[in-house]
């Protein structure tokens, strides 16, 4: 792929893993971009709008770079309730409570954006996933197993997802945080 340098515009070490199966070079560079959640807004246009806030505030400081922003969002109930991340553990147990036997969306949305040339692409992605019925003490066996506090939805599918989730419909590194397929198809038009 014959593209610009790359700059990852995230602290999370979940997507650098999944960008270097894409790109074996690239820099990162955390934003600190606010996320927006406008209830005026669908999960798929906010998700959107979030990764191009985050890619925006980086490809300023570096405009010759390709950046790439992301933002995951976990709602349930067809974008009817968010599932951010989760305040303390006792957020996170409600979290994954409310999720136990249910399908929820997992919605990632990405954005390239090279500012010198004035160009860009937003896109995102949508994977669906059901968790199985859980008890309170198998939410708790699970928590007790990984940090879920930087984790949209309160968990991570790549820890232990085995415990919690029945099925996917969608991408898998989309509900890990960077819908690789889409991505690699969007580089390689770039």
């Amino acid at each position: 792929m014959k593209i610009p340098p790359i700059i990852l515009a995230t602290a999370s070490p979940r997507r650098v893993e999944l960008l270097r199966q894409i790109i074996p070079k690239f820099e990162v560079m955390p934003s600190d971009a606010p996320e927006v959640h406008d209830e005026q807004l669908t999960a798929w246009e906010m998700a959107q709008v979030n990764a191009y806030r985050k890619a925006r505030i980086i490809a300023k400081k570096s405009p010759d770079a390709l950046v790439l922003g992301a933002d995951t969002m976990v709602y349930l109930d067809r974008e009817t309730k968010l599932f951010g991340k989760p305040s303390d553990r006792k957020d996170a147990a409600r979290m994954l409570s409310d999720l136990q036997g249910k399908t929820h969306a997992v919605i990632t949305g990405v954005c390239l954006l090279h500012l010198r040339t004035h160009r860009q692409r937003v896109f995102a992605d949508w994977t669906d996933v059901r968790f199985h019925p859980l008890t309170s003490k198998q939410i708790q066996e699970y928590l007790a197993l990984m940090n879920p506090l930087d984790k949209a939805g309160a968990y991570a599918i790549q820890e232990h997802g085995e415990l919690i989730v029945a099925e996917i419909s969608g991408s898998y590194s989309n509900v890990v945080g960077l819908p690789v397929e889409r991505l690699r198809a969007e580089l390689e038009a770039w």
